[in-house]
């Protein structure tokens, strides 16, 4: 009987063909991201949240040493600010770099600088505040400051940063 149970084993041996060594089956690991993406996102709108953004410096201010404040509402503001490059300062009639600058044109910038002084003038607004970045040439300030000191019966006054 052994001999007929070896028979049938070789028999069925060469009926299948050879036999091929399988690998084991293995699990892919799977890392689920979805708790860093939320804390990732948690943290960027509590720093969103919890920052103040810097608006009032739109232009880095020379330290003042000394003087008073005035009253931003009550005054006609101009600022002047570096080009970046070679030319005269960019002038902009608003408080910080807000919207288009003034053209290059010195003259049409007297004009305006005027018209907007007493434009303000009329509305009530006595001061003019003259806000130039640190790195902007007297010159360009001097030019900009008697502009506004064509009209009459004004206060002018250059924005510096107060330090504490």
């Amino acid at each position: 009987m052994a001999d007929e149970w070896a028979a049938s084993e070789a028999f069925v041996e060469e009926d299948l063909g050879p036999v091929i060594a399988r690998r084991s089956v293995k699990d892919t690991a799977d890392l689920d991201i979805t708790p860093m993406i939320d804390i990732t996102f948690l943290l960027l709108i509590f720093f969103l949240v919890a920052s103040t953004p810097d608006v009032e410096t739109a232009v880095e201010l020379p330290p003042a040493r000394h003087g008073k404040g005035v009253n931003q509402q009550d005054s006609v503001i101009i600022t002047v600010a570096e080009r970046g490059g070679p030319g005269s300062a960019l002038v902009y009639l608003a408080d910080g770099t807000i919207g288009s600058p003034l053209p290059d044109d010195p003259e049409v910038q007297r004009q305006m600088i005027t018209e907007a002084v007493q434009q303000g003038f009329h509305e009530g607004k006595e001061n003019v505040l003259v806000k130039a970045e640190k790195g902007v040439l007297h010159r360009e300030v001097s030019r900009v400051a008697a502009a506004a000191g064509e009209v009459e019966d004004i206060h002018l006054h250059l924005a510096v940063f107060e330090v504490d």
